[in-house]
């Protein structure tokens, strides 16, 4: 039986500042290994003496590996920012062309592109209901523009750019159908 007190896992490394070259470098092999008895897990479990890991903490190539490892971390994170902003540069600045279409053809390919997403019923034949496909089906001719997303990763990020997307694209249809002006502000703002 093993002390809590006594040892410290992988993930209680990391919280210390480890990363996992760090451990595999300067802490070696575990003190403890094998398999946690109280749950089902095909990783085995690992665990580091604390005092072993104090000592190396003291050394002054824990020290030098730290500073480098923050140093990476701070390029990585900068290196995302720049893609980041990039993609949102290149959204705000990429003009976006409607499919200009008759109103009896944008409501035939509306109503079409409804039955083709598995509608079982025409959802009320309001007016409303209509508009409403109209606008889902622009927006669906226009993810195309999607490509610009490309190259952003961290959830952070791409939901910001997806968002700002998604807002010029409501724009640009309720530009070029000022009828459907009404349902892309509704949907703008129910983003926010």
């Amino acid at each position: 039986m093993t002390d809590r007190m006594t040892y410290v896992t992988p993930a209680g490394l990391r919280a210390r500042g480890w990363t996992d070259a760090m451990v595999r470098d300067l802490l070696g092999a575990p003190d403890v290994q094998g398999r946690d008895p109280r749950r089902w897990s095909i990783a085995p479990v690992r665990l580091y003496r604390v005092a072993r890991v104090e000592a190396v903490e003291r050394t002054p190539e824990f020290t030098r590996c730290a500073a480098a490892s923050g140093r990476r971390s701070s390029a990585a994170e900068a290196g995302a920012e720049g893609r980041r902003q990039a993609v949102l540069a290149a959204i705000r600045a990429e003009p976006i062309e409607v499919p200009r279409l008759s109103a009896a053809e944008l409501e035939r390919r509306a109503v079409r592109h409804r039955h083709l997403l598995g509608a079982r019923s025409p959802g009320g034949g309001t007016a409303g209901a209509l508009v409403r496909w109209e606008v889902s089906y622009l927006r669906h001719a226009l993810s195309r523009y999607e490509y610009l997303l490309d190259g952003l990763y961290g959830s952070t990020g791409r939901a910001e750019a997806e968002r700002l997307l998604r807002r010029r694209v409501y724009e640009a249809i309720a530009a070029a159908y000022p009828a459907l002006a009404q349902e892309c502000r509704r949907r703008i703002g129910a983003e926010r």
